[in-house]
Order: structure tokens, then C-alpha cells, then sequence
């Protein structure tokens, strides 16, 4: 019966709770005996909150279930280990929060809790979210269920594992440079980069910071649908927040609407792509003119966009985290040091010109998007890498300067406002995943995710999860 329950979607598991066919409880134990299979192999969630968890259920199972979009009824959910939930351990990856232990959720946690969602636990994340590959020190690292040998990506890593071997139905994750995406992409999961504002967060140190953004993710676009439409609220602690669409976009994905102007870029004209990755992306985008699309080779002036993200981050990092550097700094790890130093030594002329470097990008996508209603790209310019290698050095006999420097592909997205999807497209003779990035208007998620929806039902790889961990030589926790 565990197993079967794991295997639900969390749309058809949402809508037997909505039936009273499945009770809370029977899927939060459901959820915590798949983990206590399959997490001692991938560390994906090392912080649960089971007795928390059970009494949620139990109070949800006294509610009649209200009616509308984007209540899920009872339906457990994992939170990424940067969100405060009230009486969970919550590190940030930290040593120096190892013991944390916050009184009140984040904002976002509060709306997904009103709206029927049972937090299980905390999902493994980079320390304060800093790195595409998932480790640190309080918790060590999490493996890429599809080969164990190999990194899950990050920051959104443990979300993405956790959602691949079935150990929950949704999780939320975050993105900044591709903290979201990526890890989809090399899970074979589906992750939802929204416009700022569209989810809000608060309390936060930034909260009129653009770059950053809290996301769905799924093992389907349905499933990513169904939690947006239970994340997408209006919420005045967060200064971007804009109220939730007229339409659910539940109702956009039943309609799976391929736009009829597509554009593909293997490279975006800025990053250096694995052959392999190329090929995959390649041959998926051709996929929408079968779906009645018409596709050309294009994509906006990106120029400017790996240097302009390079700054822009900096001045984020020292914002957000000068204090901390400061007074922690020889408990922080290197990467984070590196950033804020990096951001420290910026002038004001180097930042004013990133901002107008951003805005010159934006008119770009503007003008793109009067040509074109869909970019399509690759979600990541490698395929998953040895998990003890900290980020990717090299691809296609290109160098990479910085730890993050391998994630242009997303982190010039970013830049840009637009929401951006990563949904699985392919493996590689090594049997890896690749993701294809989707790309939409601004504030244009409804469409985004219509189309989506059309292209996995085309391509036909939702099936192929949940998973076992493939285990092929030892873990390492480290």
C-alpha cells in the first residue's frame, strides 16, 4: 500500500484526499516509510518532523475540504532547509544555525500549511544555498538517485532527489542562479522558476531583491501547477507580491497549448554545452512542430548577462550576508567568502553598470518576445558530475573561472524576470538526465506551463519516476 501511495501523482493523490478516499495520515506514513527506505542512500531529507507531521493530518482530517484551486487536502510536502518552519530544525546548511530551531514559519510555508499542505521535513540544501552540488557541513552530501556517484546539483538538490525516489509528492525550492532548475535537470524532475513576486517570502533581509525567487517543484508540469496554484497568493509582507491569476493553472496545463512562434539556442551565445546535452535539447525542442509550432534557432542578446549576474550577485552577497562575514567569517565556506569579497571589492560605477547592463538585457527580451512566444534552451550545460568535485571546472574544453560560472545557461534567465521551467527531455548513453529549459513572457506562467504540459506528454518521461537509488560504487558523506 506504501508503495503504491508514493506512486501517486500529486494531482490523482490530492484529488483521493479531496474524495476522503485517502486520509492525511495514511500519506504521511506512506511518505515517511519511503524514506526511511531510501534516504540512508541519498541523504535527500535529513531533518523530519513526524509527530508534527501526524497531528497536522489529524487536525485536517476534522476540516471539510474547502472548494477552489490549490487546496492539496493533506498531502505531505518536503521544504528546503533555507525556510523557517515553526519548531523544525532549520540549519540553512549551516554550522553556525546547526541547532536553529525558529518559533514562526516563513510566509511562504504559512500559505502552503493554510492551504492543506503537511510539511514532513527539511530537504538537504548548500550551505545558505551557496552551490550547484548539495553538501555541507552539518548534514554532508546528497546523491543523485539516477547514479549515486554523481551530484544532484543544488541549491535546490535535496527537493529534487526527494521528489525522484518518491519519498514526497511536491517541494518547494528556490533559485538565484539556477538553485532550481538545475537541480531538476539533472534529477529528472520538474522545477518552476516564477516571476519575482508571483510566490511570496518573507521575512526577508532583501525583500525587494529580484534575483531570488521560492518555486515549485514536482515529478510533472500537473503536479508543478497544483502546488503554484496553492503557493500563488497575495501576501502584503512581501512587497512584490501580486494577487493569484483569475484562471488556475491547474485549468492551463489541462489545456497543454503548444504557442505557435518558438525559439531554441543550444548555448544561449554565452556558455559552452556538453555535446550530449546539445544533442538531447536539440532533438526535444524539434518535438514542438510536431505540435503544431513553428521553430527557428534565435534567442535574445545574452552579451553582457554572465558578467552583469557576476556583479549583481556580488552586491547581493555583501547585503545579505556582510553582517555575517563579519562575525562568522571563518565558519562560512569558501565559495560564500569568495562571493562576498568579491561583492566588497565592486565600486559603485561597476554596479551602476550591471544595473544598466540588466536593463539593456531586458529590452532585448522585450523585443524577443513580440517575435517569439517561447525560448527554449538547455536547463544545464553538462549532465550530472562526480558528486566529491565541488562545481563544474570544465565543459566542451572550456574553463570555468568560478563556481559559479558553469551556470550561465540559467543565471542569465534569471536576469531577465521571465519564468523559466526545467522539465526532463532525455538521459545520456550514461543513462544521466537532461533537462530542456523553458523559458516564457513576463508574469507569463499560465502559458509557460501550458506548453510544458504539451511537450512531456510529447516527449512521455513524467512515467519513468519515482525511482530506487541506482547505487554504482560508495557514497560518500563527507
Amino acid at each position: 500500500m506504501s508503495e503504491e501511495l508514493t506512486a501517486l501523482s500529486a494531482v490523482e493523490a490530492a484529488q483521493r484526499l479531496r474524495r476522503c478516499e485517502l486520509r492525511p495520515l495514511d500519506l504521511v506514513e506512506a511518505a515517511l516509510a519511503r524514506i526511511a527506505e531510501v534516504d540512508p542512500v541519498v541523504n535527500a531529507m535529513p531533518t523530519l518532523c513526524a509527530e508534527r507531521a501526524r497531528a497536522h493530518a489529524l487536525r485536517l482530517e476534522r476540516l471539510r475540504p474547502p472548494e477552489g484551486p490549490g487546496w492539496l487536502g493533506g498531502l505531505p510536502i518536503a521544504v528546503k532547509d533555507l525556510n523557517p518552519v515553526a519548531g523544525v530544525r532549520t540549519t540553512f546548511g549551516s554550522p553556525i544555525y546547526a541547532d536553529h530551531v525558529p518559533d514562526r514559519s516563513d510566509i511562504m510555508v504559512e500559505i502552503l500549511e493554510a492551504r492543506g499542505a503537511i510539511v514532513i521535513g527539511k530537504s538537504n540544501t548548500p550551505e545558505f544555498g551557496a552551490g550547484a552540488n548539495t553538501f555541507n557541513q552539518v548534514f554532508g552530501q546528497t546523491l543523485n538517485p539516477w547514479d549515486t556517484r554523481m551530484s544532484c546539483a543544488g541549491s535546490s538538490g535535496g527537493s529534487a532527489v526527494a521528489l525522484a525516489t518518491g519519498e514526497v509528492w511536491l517541494a518547494t525550492g528556490s533559485d538565484l542562479g539556477g538553485s532550481l532548475r538545475t537541480p531538476a535537470s539533472f534529477c529528472s524532475v520538474v522545477g518552476l522558476r516564477p516571476s519575482p513576486g508571483r510566490v511570496p517570502s518573507a521575512p526577508r533581509e532583501l525583500p525587494f531583491d529580484k534575483l531570488s525567487v521560492e518555486g515549485p517543484m514536482a515529478r510533472n508540469v500537473a503536479d508543478v501547477a497544483l502546488l503554484l496554484d496553492a503557493m500563488a497568493v497575495h501576501n502584503p509582507a512581501d512587497p512584490l507580491s501580486y494577487p493569484a491569476p483569475a484562471e488556475s493553472y491547474a485549468s492551463a496545463v489541462e489545456r497543454r497549448t503548444v504557442p505557435r512562434r518558438v525559439a531554441f539556442s543550444p548555448d544561449l551565445g554565452i556558455s559552452p554545452v556538453d555535446p550530449q546535452v546539445k544533442a538531447l535539447t536539440a532533438e526535444a525542442a524539434a518535438r514542438v512542430t510536431e505540435l503544431g509550432a513553428e521553430l527557428a534557432e534565435d534567442c535574445p542578446d545574452f552579451s553582457e548577462a554572465p558578467e552583469t549576474f557576476h556583479v549583481l550577485r556580488a552586491a547581493g552577497y555583501v547585503a545579505g550576508m556582510e553582517p555575517l562575514y563579519r562575525t562568522k567569517r571563518d565558519l562560512l565556506k569558501e565559495d560564500i567568502v569568495w562571493n562576498i569579497e568579491q561583492g566588497l571589492a565592486l565600486t559603485p560605477q561597476q554596479i551602476g553598470a550591471a544595473e544598466r547592463a540588466r536593463g539593456r538585457l531586458f529590452k532585448s527580451v522585450a523585443a524577443f518576445f513580440t517575435r517569439y512566444d517561447l525560448l527554449l534552451c538547455p536547463a544545464a550545460c553538462t549532465p550530472p558530475y562526480d558528486v566529491n568535485q565541488r562545481y563544474v571546472t570544465e565543459v566542451a574544453g572550456h574553463k570555468f573561472e568560478s563556481y559559479i560560472d558553469w551556470l550561465r545557461l540559467v543565471s542569465a534567465i534569471t536576469l531577465t524576470s521571465c519564468p523559466a521551467l526545467s522539465l526532463p527531455c532525455g538521459f545520456t548513453k550514461e543513462g544521466l538526465p537532461v533537462g530542456l529549459q523553458l523559458v516564457g513572457k513576463p508574469r507569463g506562467e499560465a502559458e509557460l506551463l501550458s506548453a510544458a504540459a504539451a511537450l512531456e506528454e510529447a516527449l512521455d518521461l513524467a512515467r519513468l519516476t519515482p525511482i530506487a537509488p541506482r547505487l554504482r560504487g560508495s557514497p560518500v558523506r563527507s
